[in-house]
Parts: C-alpha cells; sequence; structure tokens
C-alpha cells in the first residue's frame, strides 16, 4: 500500500472519532453498537466479478472491451466500482444518502482509497458527480461530495466540487433502459474549464449502474478541456442484485 495520508485528513478523521466517542455510533451495515462501518462488515466487500470490461467495467464472459463499449466508447478512460451493490454496502451507502449519517462518508473513503491504490491512476484532481439544485435542497448535502472529499485528503489530491454542474433537473433512472437513461442525462452538466483544462480527473459517484450519468458528467468534463477523465464509484449494480433498489429505498424511508 502506498497510501499517505496528509494531516488534514488525519485531523478530519479524528473529528469524527471524537464526535463518535461522545455519541456511539451503529455499523451502517450490520447495526453492531461501536463504529460507523465495522471491520466485519468491511471483510464482506465483494469486486464485481471478472472478467470485466477494460474500459466499463462491466462483467462479461471473455477479458478485454465489452461490445457495448467497441460500439460507442465512453467519454471516460475507464470506469472502476470497489464493490458489487449489496449487503452489507446497499444499506450503508442508503444510510449516508437518506438518513444523514455524513461521518460515514470518512469511513467509506478508506475503503476506496486502499482500491485506487490497486488501480495506479495518476490523476490530479477528484470531481463529484454533483446533484440537481432541486435535490440539492431536498437533500442538504450530495453524498458523493462527501466521500469525494474524504477521498481527496486521502489521496493528497485537489478536491474541485465546483468544478461540474448538473445544469438541469433529470428525472429519476429508476425503470429505464440503458437508452433511455443515456438520453435522460445527456448534456446534463456543464464544467468550469478554470478548474479542469489540463487536468487528469478523476470523477467521482456512490453507485454506478449502466454508466450514463458517470459517461455525461466526462462528457462535459472533456468539454472543458480535461485531459484525462476516470470514473470511480463505491459500488456497482448488477442485474443479480437488483438494479434500482437504490432509488427505491428513497420512497420508502420518507413514508
Amino acid at each position: 500500500m502506498s497510501l499517505r495520508p496528509g494531516l488534514s485528513y488525519y485531523l478530519f478523521h479524528w473529528l469524527w472519532s471524537g464526535v463518535d466517542l461522545l455519541f456511539p455510533p451503529r455499523c451502517a451495515g450490520c447495526g453492531k453498537l461501536g463504529q460507523r462501518w465495522c471491520q466485519a462488515c468491511r471483510r464482506q466487500l465483494a469486486p464485481p466479478p471478472e472478467p470485466i470490461c477494460e474500459i466499463c467495467g462491466e462483467p462479461q464472459p471473455q477479458p478485454g472491451i465489452c461490445p457495448n463499449c467497441s460500439a460507442t466508447r465512453p467519454a471516460f478512460y475507464a470506469l472502476r466500482s470497489c464493490a458489487v451493490f449489496k449487503e452489507p454496502l446497499r444499506p450503508a451507502l442508503h444510510h449516508l444518502k437518506y438518513r444523514q449519517n455524513r461521518g460515514l462518508a470518512e469511513a467509506l473513503a478508506w475503503d476506496c482509497a486502499l482500491f485506487l491504490d490497486t488501480l495506479h491512476w495518476q490523476a490530479e484532481v477528484i470531481v463529484p458527480v454533483p446533484l440537481s439544485e432541486q435535490r440539492m435542497r431536498e437533500r442538504g448535502y450530495n453524498q458523493a461530495g462527501l466521500i469525494a472529499h474524504s477521498l481527496a485528503r486521502l489521496m493528497n489530491w485537489t478536491y474541485q466540487p465546483h468544478a461540474l454542474q448538473r445544469i438541469r433537473h433529470t428525472r429519476s433512472q429508476v425503470g429505464l433502459s440503458a437508452a433511455a437513461r443515456r438520453e435522460n442525462v445527456r448534456a446534463a452538466f456543464s464544467a468550469q474549464d478554470r478548474l479542469v483544462n489540463g487536468k487528469i480527473i478523476l470523477l467521482f459517484d456512490d453507485v454506478a449502474t449502466t454508466g450514463a450519468t458517470l459517461h455525461s458528467a466526462s462528457e462535459a468534463l472533456r468539454a472543458g478541456g480535461a485531459k484525462r477523465v476516470y470514473a470511480l464509484t463505491v459500488a456497482k449494480a448488477l442485474p443479480k442484485y437488483g438494479l434500482d433498489r437504490t432509488e427505491s429505498f428513497s420512497a420508502r424511508s420518507s413514508r
């Protein structure tokens, strides 16, 4: 492992450790008292099964590039996900996204950093996929941004939450085909040229399904002059485990 977090990461980590000493949390994966994200749940993280497409990271029967990426190459250089979107990671991300468990982001960032370290990607700037203004008002924070902020501290890279804007509110991707998902988020983002021009970008989100959102966001970054865009997510939703349950939880939790 080559991770060498700077002082800013440890100060941030100690801040959340102090909060947890005063108000002992429960693990967002299994509910065990004492940690926001316990070691037992960490050990259950499973990477997407190989072989995977060299570009989009989708599991496939043969090594190499999948038919979809061969036909239409995505705007990102490569997309990878740390683990499959299933238990215990699924409820953990739900807690972060819908239950205000903001301190969990710092814990999940460590798993992302360990995985990212194995990829040997040399990025300069971490940019989270932004929410629309409407969703930001509703939720109050961007869950991907919280993880990306801690990840930037761990990697000693620059965090640029304002490098990318979502310029129009898009409908939920739930129930849409891959083609419809791509059309839904087409031209939904705009990049700040002065923040991305000539930079190697790590685009970050919490969950990847078809990669349509990451493709559209990468297009905007490249239009803004980004030299290369890598895409990383905490989780990869696979049909075997249910593609869209991350969204359906929102409706249940708000009842």
